[in-house]
């Protein structure tokens, strides 16, 4: 039986994972959405993944955010990025038998994460990056990928230099949407309406 809305667990190649599913009505699409370094505090309580998941729902896309092995009650250890890639392959795993249309968000690690298993999959037709740690992570597997990209940046991110997102994204084949926000650190604190705002139109945009 496909679980309601809420909190349940899905089936993970390191054991069950715990992830939270809110359906749309008249879903167009639907999302996965990574939430940040699970050895930093990062959970999918987390107040840009929680926004990020309100604003990807209001656009009419049916969301999952789940915990990364080892967080909270999802079962397994912390893989240094590896094993949390198949996580969310498997949460893409699981939206793909109802829906046709795909996307991956994430933020900061998740955003390292999830858009590696959203760029290498067909059935993922968008990506979004919010926060990308471009300082201490290769984002390198992107220049291969031809899927819409939307990328929210801080222009005082500490974890990702302005210049050098910028630099990189003149480098990506695909189409590439930069979102710089004025004054805003890597925890977006204060900008989150903004970014919210961004979410929203690049969905509406794939919708058209």
């Amino acid at each position: 039986m496909r679980p309601k809305d809420g909190t349940f667990f899905l089936p993970g190649p390191a054991g069950r994972i715990e992830a939270v599913l809110k359906r749309h009505p008249s879903a167009t699409a639907a999302a996965v959405v990574c939430h940040p370094h699970p050895q930093f505090g990062g959970t999918f309580y987390n107040k840009v993944v929680s926004r990020a998941t309100r604003a990807l729902h209001a656009a009419g896309a049916t969301v999952l955010r789940f915990h990364f092995r080892g967080v909270e009650a999802s079962e397994g250890h912390f893989d240094g990025g590896a094993g949390e890639v198949d996580d969310a392959r498997a949460a893409l795993d699981f939206l793909a038998p109802e829906h046709s249309r795909l996307l991956v968000a994430g933020y900061s690690f998740g955003a390292w994460v999830g858009l590696r298993a959203g760029a290498a999959d067909p059935r993922v037709e968008a990506l979004i990056g919010i926060g990308i740690p471009i300082n201490v992570y290769d984002f390198s597997y992107l220049r291969e990928a031809r899927k819409p990209l939307l990328l929210i940046q801080g222009d005082r991110d500490e974890w990702g230099d302005i210049d050098a997102v910028r630099a990189f994204a003149r480098e990506l084949s695909g189409p590439v949407t930069l979102e710089v926000l004025p004054g805003a650190n890597h925890s977006l604190a204060e900008h989150l309406e903004t970014m919210t705002q961004k979410i929203s139109e690049f969905v509406a945009r794939r919708s058209d």
